[in-house]
Protein backbone atom coordinates (compact mmCIF):
# COMPACT_ATOMS: atom_id res chain seq x y z
CA UNK A 1 0.00 0.00 0.00
CA UNK A 2 1.64 3.28 -1.12
CA UNK A 3 1.31 7.17 0.46
CA UNK A 4 -1.61 7.70 -1.53
CA UNK A 5 -3.99 5.04 -0.49
CA UNK A 6 -2.87 4.89 3.15
CA UNK A 7 -3.56 8.56 2.93
CA UNK A 8 -6.98 8.26 1.37
CA UNK A 9 -7.44 5.52 4.34
CA UNK A 10 -7.27 8.04 7.25
CA UNK A 11 -9.50 10.41 5.12
CA UNK A 12 -12.23 7.81 4.67
CA UNK A 13 -11.70 7.23 8.65
CA UNK A 14 -11.46 10.73 9.49
CA UNK A 15 -15.45 11.84 10.25
CA UNK A 16 -15.25 9.02 12.55
CA UNK A 17 -12.47 9.96 14.08
CA UNK A 18 -13.51 13.33 14.51
CA UNK A 19 -16.65 12.38 16.17
CA UNK A 20 -15.07 10.96 19.05
CA UNK A 21 -11.97 8.24 18.68
CA UNK A 22 -9.00 9.02 19.89
CA UNK A 23 -7.27 6.16 18.06
CA UNK A 24 -5.99 8.08 15.15
CA UNK A 25 -4.02 10.49 17.61
CA UNK A 26 -1.67 7.56 18.76
CA UNK A 27 0.83 7.69 15.99
CA UNK A 28 0.25 11.34 16.24
CA UNK A 29 1.45 11.79 19.44
CA UNK A 30 3.89 9.14 19.47
CA UNK A 31 5.81 11.05 16.46
CA UNK A 32 5.49 14.49 18.15
CA UNK A 33 7.50 12.54 21.16
CA UNK A 34 10.01 11.55 19.59
CA UNK A 35 10.26 14.85 18.02
CA UNK A 36 10.80 15.72 22.05
CA UNK A 37 13.00 13.84 23.41
CA UNK A 38 15.52 14.32 20.07
CA UNK A 39 15.19 17.77 20.73
CA UNK A 40 16.34 16.97 24.34
CA UNK A 41 19.47 15.25 23.14
CA UNK A 42 20.25 17.67 21.14
CA UNK A 43 19.95 20.27 23.04
CA UNK A 44 21.93 18.24 26.07
CA UNK A 45 24.78 17.61 23.46
CA UNK A 46 24.94 21.37 22.44
CA UNK A 47 25.44 22.65 25.99
CA UNK A 48 27.65 19.59 27.00
CA UNK A 49 31.50 19.36 25.80
CA UNK A 50 33.01 18.02 23.26
CA UNK A 51 31.99 14.36 23.31
CA UNK A 52 34.85 11.44 22.46
CA UNK A 53 34.68 8.51 20.48
CA UNK A 54 33.31 5.56 22.64
CA UNK A 55 35.65 3.44 24.47
CA UNK A 56 35.41 0.07 26.06
CA UNK A 57 37.56 -1.10 28.64
CA UNK A 58 38.41 -4.62 28.93
CA UNK A 59 40.74 -6.72 31.13
CA UNK A 60 44.37 -7.35 29.86
CA UNK A 61 44.67 -10.00 27.31
CA UNK A 62 46.07 -13.24 29.04
CA UNK A 63 49.73 -13.58 28.02
CA UNK A 64 51.75 -17.02 27.34
CA UNK A 65 54.15 -18.12 30.11
CA UNK A 66 56.47 -16.64 30.13
CA UNK A 67 55.19 -13.55 28.21
CA UNK A 68 56.62 -12.30 24.83
CA UNK A 69 59.20 -9.62 24.43
CA UNK A 70 58.06 -5.94 25.08
CA UNK A 71 60.01 -5.00 22.38
CA UNK A 72 56.23 -4.28 20.18
CA UNK A 73 55.20 -1.04 19.44
CA UNK A 74 52.23 -0.15 21.81
CA UNK A 75 49.69 0.67 19.39
CA UNK A 76 48.44 -2.59 18.82
CA UNK A 77 49.10 -3.90 22.03
CA UNK A 78 47.04 -1.14 23.80
CA UNK A 79 44.03 -2.07 21.14
CA UNK A 80 44.19 -5.80 21.38
CA UNK A 81 43.89 -5.40 25.52
CA UNK A 82 40.56 -2.67 25.07
CA UNK A 83 39.31 -5.07 23.32
CA UNK A 84 39.98 -8.63 24.65
CA UNK A 85 36.96 -10.53 25.56
CA UNK A 86 36.84 -12.48 28.70
CA UNK A 87 37.39 -16.40 28.16
CA UNK A 88 33.80 -17.46 28.02
CA UNK A 89 33.67 -17.88 23.85
CA UNK A 90 33.49 -21.85 23.96
CA UNK A 91 30.69 -21.87 26.33
CA UNK A 92 27.47 -24.02 24.80
CA UNK A 93 25.04 -21.86 24.23
CA UNK A 94 22.12 -23.55 25.88
CA UNK A 95 17.90 -23.74 25.67
CA UNK A 96 18.29 -20.44 28.56
CA UNK A 97 20.21 -18.56 26.33
CA UNK A 98 18.11 -18.53 23.43
CA UNK A 99 14.68 -18.09 25.59
CA UNK A 100 15.04 -14.37 26.84
CA UNK A 101 12.06 -13.79 29.40
CA UNK A 102 10.76 -10.39 28.83
CA UNK A 103 11.72 -7.49 27.53
CA UNK A 104 15.44 -7.50 25.61
CA UNK A 105 17.87 -4.71 25.53
CA UNK A 106 20.22 -4.26 23.89
CA UNK A 107 22.86 -4.31 26.96
CA UNK A 108 21.82 -8.24 27.10
CA UNK A 109 21.92 -9.12 23.31
CA UNK A 110 25.77 -7.52 22.80
CA UNK A 111 26.30 -9.66 26.45
CA UNK A 112 24.80 -12.85 24.60
CA UNK A 113 26.69 -12.34 21.21
CA UNK A 114 29.84 -12.33 22.86
CA UNK A 115 29.34 -15.50 24.61
CA UNK A 116 27.28 -17.16 21.46
CA UNK A 117 29.12 -15.76 18.50
CA UNK A 118 31.32 -18.52 16.54
CA UNK A 119 33.48 -15.74 14.87
CA UNK A 120 34.66 -14.51 18.46
CA UNK A 121 35.42 -18.63 19.60
CA UNK A 122 37.47 -18.28 16.07
CA UNK A 123 39.25 -15.49 16.82
CA UNK A 124 40.25 -16.05 20.45
CA UNK A 125 41.05 -19.42 18.94
CA UNK A 126 43.66 -18.26 16.80
CA UNK A 127 45.05 -15.99 19.41
CA UNK A 128 45.63 -19.31 21.33
CA UNK A 129 47.36 -20.42 18.75
CA UNK A 130 49.92 -17.55 17.84
CA UNK A 131 50.82 -17.92 21.55
CA UNK A 132 51.83 -21.48 21.13
CA UNK A 133 54.21 -20.42 18.17
CA UNK A 134 55.69 -17.75 20.35
CA UNK A 135 56.39 -20.90 23.58
CA UNK A 136 58.17 -22.99 20.89
CA UNK A 137 59.85 -19.89 18.91
CA UNK A 138 61.25 -19.73 21.78
CA UNK A 139 62.74 -23.52 22.87
CA UNK A 140 66.67 -24.34 22.67
CA UNK A 141 67.26 -27.13 20.86
CA UNK A 142 67.25 -30.60 22.42
CA UNK A 143 70.70 -32.19 23.26
CA UNK A 144 71.68 -35.66 21.39
CA UNK A 145 72.72 -38.97 22.78
CA UNK A 146 74.05 -42.14 21.92
CA UNK A 147 76.29 -45.27 21.13
CA UNK A 148 79.70 -45.13 19.71
CA UNK A 149 82.24 -47.72 18.74
CA UNK A 150 85.65 -48.35 17.44
CA UNK A 151 88.61 -50.31 17.06
CA UNK A 152 86.03 -53.52 17.23
CA UNK A 153 87.83 -56.48 16.92
CA UNK A 154 90.91 -55.36 16.85
CA UNK A 155 93.34 -57.89 18.02
CA UNK A 156 90.09 -59.83 18.78
CA UNK A 157 88.95 -57.54 21.52
CA UNK A 158 85.61 -55.62 21.40
CA UNK A 159 87.76 -52.18 21.18
CA UNK A 160 86.41 -49.26 22.51
CA UNK A 161 83.29 -48.73 23.49
CA UNK A 162 80.61 -45.62 24.98
CA UNK A 163 78.17 -43.45 24.76
CA UNK A 164 78.37 -39.68 23.40
CA UNK A 165 77.00 -36.68 24.36
CA UNK A 166 75.82 -33.38 21.94
CA UNK A 167 73.94 -30.29 22.00
CA UNK A 168 74.30 -27.09 19.30
CA UNK A 169 74.98 -23.87 21.04
CA UNK A 170 72.35 -21.06 19.38
CA UNK A 171 74.26 -18.31 19.03
CA UNK A 172 73.28 -14.47 17.87
CA UNK A 173 70.41 -14.10 20.17
CA UNK A 174 68.40 -15.90 17.96
CA UNK A 175 66.17 -17.75 19.66
CA UNK A 176 65.10 -13.88 21.38
CA UNK A 177 64.86 -12.64 18.13
CA UNK A 178 62.87 -15.21 17.20
CA UNK A 179 60.29 -15.15 19.95
CA UNK A 180 60.16 -11.31 19.54
CA UNK A 181 58.36 -11.97 15.82
CA UNK A 182 56.22 -14.38 17.34
CA UNK A 183 54.91 -11.98 19.83
CA UNK A 184 54.29 -9.91 17.30
CA UNK A 185 51.80 -12.32 15.58
CA UNK A 186 50.51 -12.61 19.17
CA UNK A 187 49.81 -8.83 18.70
CA UNK A 188 47.95 -9.02 16.00
CA UNK A 189 46.00 -12.31 16.09
CA UNK A 190 44.81 -9.85 19.52
CA UNK A 191 44.21 -7.17 17.12
CA UNK A 192 41.82 -9.15 14.75
CA UNK A 193 40.20 -10.40 17.19
CA UNK A 194 39.21 -7.43 18.53
CA UNK A 195 38.30 -6.30 15.17
CA UNK A 196 35.74 -9.35 14.99
CA UNK A 197 34.45 -8.27 18.38
CA UNK A 198 33.64 -4.65 16.67
CA UNK A 199 32.14 -6.70 14.19
CA UNK A 200 29.97 -8.60 15.72
CA UNK A 201 29.38 -5.44 18.31
CA UNK A 202 28.50 -3.35 15.10
CA UNK A 203 26.07 -5.83 13.78
CA UNK A 204 24.50 -6.57 16.72
CA UNK A 205 23.63 -3.05 16.92
CA UNK A 206 22.26 -2.19 13.37
CA UNK A 207 19.95 -5.25 13.41
CA UNK A 208 19.01 -4.61 17.17
CA UNK A 209 17.56 -1.39 15.72
CA UNK A 210 16.46 -2.36 12.19
CA UNK A 211 14.37 -4.88 14.31
CA UNK A 212 13.25 -2.21 16.81
CA UNK A 213 11.91 0.00 13.54
CA UNK A 214 10.42 -3.33 12.39
CA UNK A 215 8.71 -3.72 15.55
CA UNK A 216 7.46 -0.11 15.90
CA UNK A 217 6.02 -0.38 12.02
CA UNK A 218 4.14 -3.36 12.59
CA UNK A 219 2.73 -1.23 15.63
CA UNK A 220 2.09 1.55 13.02
CA UNK A 221 0.51 -1.21 10.91
CA UNK A 222 -2.16 -2.82 13.23
CA UNK A 223 -2.98 0.92 13.84
CA UNK A 224 -3.48 1.44 9.97
CA UNK A 225 -5.85 -1.78 10.02
CA UNK A 226 -7.75 -0.83 13.09
CA UNK A 227 -8.30 3.12 11.36
CA UNK A 228 -9.04 0.63 8.27
CA UNK A 229 -11.57 -0.37 9.49
CA UNK A 230 -13.12 2.40 11.53
CA UNK A 231 -13.04 4.08 7.53
CA UNK A 232 -15.11 1.61 6.30
CA UNK A 233 -17.88 1.89 8.80
CA UNK A 234 -17.40 5.42 8.72
CA UNK A 235 -17.94 5.48 5.12
CA UNK A 236 -20.72 3.13 4.75
CA UNK A 237 -23.00 5.72 7.74
CA UNK A 238 -22.28 8.74 5.58
CA UNK A 239 -23.47 6.44 2.68
CA UNK A 240 -26.59 5.95 4.37
CA UNK A 241 -26.92 9.48 4.99
CA UNK A 242 -26.27 10.48 1.20
CA UNK A 243 -23.35 12.45 1.65
CA UNK A 244 -20.89 9.95 -0.48
CA UNK A 245 -21.75 7.19 -3.06
CA UNK A 246 -20.97 3.61 -3.16
CA UNK A 247 -18.04 3.83 -4.94
CA UNK A 248 -16.34 5.74 -1.66
CA UNK A 249 -17.56 2.47 0.17
CA UNK A 250 -15.71 0.41 -1.82
CA UNK A 251 -12.60 2.42 -1.95
CA UNK A 252 -12.86 2.38 1.48
CA UNK A 253 -12.96 -1.56 1.73
CA UNK A 254 -10.19 -1.88 -1.21
CA UNK A 255 -7.43 0.21 1.49
CA UNK A 256 -8.50 -1.90 4.69
CA UNK A 257 -7.46 -4.58 2.37
CA UNK A 258 -4.41 -2.89 1.88
CA UNK A 259 -3.80 -2.21 5.42
CA UNK A 260 -4.15 -5.38 6.32
CA UNK A 261 -1.69 -6.67 3.51
CA UNK A 262 0.92 -3.87 4.84
CA UNK A 263 0.31 -5.59 8.30
CA UNK A 264 0.88 -8.94 7.07
CA UNK A 265 4.38 -7.42 5.47
CA UNK A 266 5.58 -5.40 8.49
CA UNK A 267 4.92 -8.91 10.21
CA UNK A 268 6.73 -11.10 8.27
CA UNK A 269 9.73 -7.96 7.74
CA UNK A 270 9.68 -8.52 11.49
CA UNK A 271 10.33 -11.50 11.64
CA UNK A 272 13.31 -11.47 9.08
CA UNK A 273 14.65 -8.95 11.79
CA UNK A 274 14.84 -10.92 14.13
CA UNK A 275 16.08 -14.12 12.71
CA UNK A 276 19.22 -11.78 11.51
CA UNK A 277 19.19 -10.44 15.10
CA UNK A 278 19.30 -14.34 16.75
CA UNK A 279 21.92 -15.32 13.76
CA UNK A 280 24.26 -12.79 14.66
CA UNK A 281 24.36 -12.74 18.21
CA UNK A 282 25.38 -16.46 17.45
CA UNK A 283 21.56 -18.27 18.83
CA UNK A 284 20.21 -18.67 15.97
CA UNK A 285 16.67 -20.67 17.67
CA UNK A 286 16.45 -17.64 20.29
CA UNK A 287 12.88 -16.74 20.47
CA UNK A 288 11.32 -13.28 19.35
CA UNK A 289 10.75 -11.30 22.43
CA UNK A 290 9.57 -7.21 22.53
CA UNK A 291 12.80 -4.84 22.57
CA UNK A 292 13.01 -2.05 25.06
CA UNK A 293 14.76 0.99 24.27
CA UNK A 294 14.97 4.12 21.98
CA UNK A 295 16.27 4.31 18.39
CA UNK A 296 18.09 8.02 19.68
CA UNK A 297 19.39 6.75 22.50
CA UNK A 298 23.25 6.63 23.22
CA UNK A 299 23.77 8.70 20.04
CA UNK A 300 27.10 10.99 20.06
CA UNK A 301 27.07 13.81 18.39
CA UNK A 302 30.52 13.66 15.58
CA UNK A 303 32.25 15.75 14.21
CA UNK A 304 34.68 15.21 11.24
CA UNK A 305 37.79 15.62 13.28
CA UNK A 306 36.66 13.66 16.32
CA UNK A 307 35.18 10.66 14.09
CA UNK A 308 38.50 10.56 11.89
CA UNK A 309 40.52 10.82 15.32
CA UNK A 310 38.15 7.97 16.63
CA UNK A 311 38.90 5.46 13.73
CA UNK A 312 42.79 6.24 13.53
CA UNK A 313 43.59 6.12 17.30
CA UNK A 314 40.96 2.71 17.77
CA UNK A 315 41.03 0.95 14.83
CA UNK A 316 41.78 -2.57 15.32
CA UNK A 317 42.41 -3.22 11.87
CA UNK A 318 44.96 -0.13 11.57
CA UNK A 319 46.39 -1.78 14.80
CA UNK A 320 46.91 -4.78 13.31
CA UNK A 321 48.76 -3.44 10.02
CA UNK A 322 51.43 -1.60 12.81
CA UNK A 323 51.96 -4.76 14.50
CA UNK A 324 52.59 -6.33 11.07
CA UNK A 325 54.96 -3.50 10.62
CA UNK A 326 56.88 -4.44 14.26
CA UNK A 327 56.84 -8.55 13.46
CA UNK A 328 58.68 -7.84 9.63
CA UNK A 329 61.30 -5.94 11.66
CA UNK A 330 61.55 -8.64 14.29
CA UNK A 331 62.06 -10.74 11.51
CA UNK A 332 64.26 -9.00 9.65
CA UNK A 333 66.66 -9.09 12.98
CA UNK A 334 65.77 -12.73 13.27
CA UNK A 335 67.53 -13.18 9.71
CA UNK A 336 70.54 -10.79 10.10
CA UNK A 337 71.64 -12.83 13.27
CA UNK A 338 71.01 -15.57 11.25
CA UNK A 339 74.65 -15.32 9.64
CA UNK A 340 76.06 -16.48 12.37
CA UNK A 341 76.67 -19.69 13.09
CA UNK A 342 75.71 -21.71 15.58
CA UNK A 343 78.22 -23.77 17.57
CA UNK A 344 78.21 -27.54 17.60
CA UNK A 345 79.73 -29.38 20.77
CA UNK A 346 80.40 -33.45 21.48
CA UNK A 347 81.37 -35.25 24.15
CA UNK A 348 82.33 -38.75 24.30
CA UNK A 349 83.32 -41.36 26.74
CA UNK A 350 84.69 -44.82 26.51
CA UNK A 351 86.30 -48.13 27.74
CA UNK A 352 88.88 -49.65 26.04
CA UNK A 353 88.65 -52.99 26.19
CA UNK A 354 92.19 -53.86 24.53
CA UNK A 355 94.24 -51.24 27.22
CA UNK A 356 91.84 -51.42 30.22
CA UNK A 357 91.84 -47.79 30.37
CA UNK A 358 88.73 -44.93 30.03
CA UNK A 359 88.97 -42.73 26.88
CA UNK A 360 87.59 -39.22 26.57
CA UNK A 361 86.95 -36.98 23.90
CA UNK A 362 85.58 -33.52 22.98
CA UNK A 363 84.39 -32.14 19.46
CA UNK A 364 83.80 -28.31 18.33
CA UNK A 365 82.30 -27.09 14.91
CA UNK A 366 80.87 -24.63 13.32
CA UNK A 367 79.62 -24.12 9.93
CA UNK A 368 81.64 -21.78 7.38
CA UNK A 369 79.71 -18.80 6.32
CA UNK A 370 81.55 -18.83 2.88
CA UNK A 371 79.04 -19.70 0.60
CA UNK A 372 75.71 -19.12 2.40
CA UNK A 373 75.32 -15.86 4.75
CA UNK A 374 71.83 -16.35 4.75
CA UNK A 375 71.76 -13.18 2.02
CA UNK A 376 68.33 -14.50 0.39
CA UNK A 377 66.42 -14.43 3.41
CA UNK A 378 67.62 -10.99 4.30
CA UNK A 379 66.65 -9.44 1.79
CA UNK A 380 62.47 -11.06 1.25
CA UNK A 381 62.78 -9.87 4.96
CA UNK A 382 63.37 -6.21 3.56
CA UNK A 383 60.94 -6.32 0.81
CA UNK A 384 58.37 -7.38 3.41
CA UNK A 385 59.02 -4.91 5.82
CA UNK A 386 58.98 -2.30 2.75
CA UNK A 387 55.45 -3.87 2.08
CA UNK A 388 54.40 -4.04 5.56
CA UNK A 389 55.02 -0.06 5.94
CA UNK A 390 53.25 0.48 2.63
CA UNK A 391 50.49 -1.52 4.64
CA UNK A 392 50.00 0.81 7.03
CA UNK A 393 49.41 3.75 4.39
CA UNK A 394 47.23 2.04 2.68
CA UNK A 395 45.09 0.60 6.03
CA UNK A 396 44.89 4.26 6.63
CA UNK A 397 43.88 6.12 4.04
CA UNK A 398 40.97 3.35 3.19
CA UNK A 399 39.56 3.95 6.99
CA UNK A 400 39.40 7.54 5.57
CA UNK A 401 37.94 6.85 2.75
CA UNK A 402 35.25 4.92 3.31
CA UNK A 403 34.68 7.13 6.91
CA UNK A 404 33.96 9.91 4.19
CA UNK A 405 30.93 8.09 3.03
CA UNK A 406 29.60 7.01 6.59
CA UNK A 407 30.05 10.46 7.36
CA UNK A 408 28.43 12.06 4.97
CA UNK A 409 25.67 9.82 5.44
CA UNK A 410 25.85 10.74 9.28
CA UNK A 411 25.96 14.59 8.70
CA UNK A 412 22.57 14.17 6.19
CA UNK A 413 20.63 12.46 8.59
CA UNK A 414 21.37 14.47 11.63
CA UNK A 415 20.37 17.73 9.66
CA UNK A 416 17.42 15.60 8.54
CA UNK A 417 16.66 14.94 11.87
CA UNK A 418 17.18 18.21 13.33
CA UNK A 419 14.64 19.83 10.94
CA UNK A 420 12.22 17.39 11.22
CA UNK A 421 12.31 17.48 14.92
CA UNK A 422 12.52 21.45 15.46
CA UNK A 423 10.75 22.95 12.53
CA UNK A 424 8.83 20.42 9.92
CA UNK A 425 6.91 18.00 12.90
CA UNK A 426 5.58 20.57 14.67
CA UNK A 427 4.39 22.70 11.96
CA UNK A 428 3.06 19.37 9.84
CA UNK A 429 1.20 18.78 13.43
CA UNK A 430 0.07 22.61 13.44
CA UNK A 431 -1.53 22.56 10.23
CA UNK A 432 -3.66 19.47 10.58
CA UNK A 433 -4.60 20.45 13.57
CA UNK A 434 -6.31 24.40 11.88
CA UNK A 435 -7.36 21.87 8.87
CA UNK A 436 -8.91 19.71 10.91
CA UNK A 437 -10.70 22.18 13.58
CA UNK A 438 -11.92 24.24 9.81
CA UNK A 439 -13.20 20.83 8.36
CA UNK A 440 -15.22 20.15 11.68
CA UNK A 441 -16.77 23.54 11.33
CA UNK A 442 -16.40 23.38 7.66
CA UNK A 443 -14.60 26.22 6.60
CA UNK A 444 -12.07 23.81 4.76
CA UNK A 445 -12.83 21.29 2.70
CA UNK A 446 -12.00 17.18 1.73
CA UNK A 447 -9.52 18.04 -0.58
CA UNK A 448 -7.94 20.26 1.82
CA UNK A 449 -8.37 17.90 4.79
CA UNK A 450 -6.35 15.08 2.77
CA UNK A 451 -3.49 17.46 1.72
CA UNK A 452 -2.86 17.93 5.26
CA UNK A 453 -3.61 14.27 5.87
CA UNK A 454 -1.47 13.52 3.33
CA UNK A 455 1.84 15.86 4.79
CA UNK A 456 1.64 14.92 8.29
CA UNK A 457 1.99 10.93 7.37
CA UNK A 458 4.77 11.90 5.05
CA UNK A 459 6.44 13.85 7.16
CA UNK A 460 6.22 11.28 10.17
CA UNK A 461 7.91 8.63 7.61
CA UNK A 462 10.41 10.78 6.10
CA UNK A 463 11.49 11.37 10.53
CA UNK A 464 11.29 7.86 10.93
CA UNK A 465 13.09 7.04 8.14
CA UNK A 466 15.83 9.82 9.23
CA UNK A 467 16.60 8.67 12.39
CA UNK A 468 17.19 5.09 11.25
CA UNK A 469 20.07 6.37 8.82
CA UNK A 470 21.17 8.58 11.42
CA UNK A 471 21.58 5.24 13.63
CA UNK A 472 22.99 3.59 10.67
CA UNK A 473 25.59 5.86 10.22
CA UNK A 474 26.37 6.36 14.13
CA UNK A 475 26.81 2.49 14.40
CA UNK A 476 29.25 2.37 11.79
CA UNK A 477 31.47 5.14 13.24
CA UNK A 478 30.97 4.01 16.57
CA UNK A 479 31.97 0.36 15.37
CA UNK A 480 35.48 1.57 13.65
CA UNK A 481 33.54 1.44 9.83
CA UNK A 482 33.32 -3.13 10.65
CA UNK A 483 30.54 -5.09 10.14
CA UNK A 484 29.69 -8.53 8.32
CA UNK A 485 31.00 -10.33 11.05
CA UNK A 486 29.76 -13.64 9.35
CA UNK A 487 31.21 -13.31 6.30
CA UNK A 488 34.23 -15.52 5.61
CA UNK A 489 37.41 -14.10 5.57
Amino acid sequence: MGFRQAIMLLALALPALLAGSSRADDYTQESLRLGADYLRWQTSERNSSRPTGPTTSQPPPREPTPSPSDASPRRPADVATRANIAPAYGRQVNAGDSAPIGDVSLAQLEETAQRCNPVLVQAAARVEAARGEWLQAGLYPNPRTGYVASEINDEHQAGQQGAFFGQEIVTGGKLQRSRDAAAQVVRQAECALAAERCRVLSDVRRAFYDALVAQRSVELTDQLVRIGNEGVRAAESLQKAKEVSRVDVLQARIEADSARILAEKSHNRHQAAWRTLAAVTGAGDMQPARLCGEIQDGLVRWTWEDALQHVLCDSPTLAESQAGVARAQAVLARECAGRIPNVDLQATMQYDNATRDAIAGVQAGVALPWFNRNQGNIRRAEADLSAAQADVRRVTLDLQQRLAAAFEQYQNARYQVEKYAAEIMPNAQASLDLVATGYRHGEFNYTAMLTAQRTFFQVNLAYLEAIRDLRSASVAIDGNLLSDSLQQR
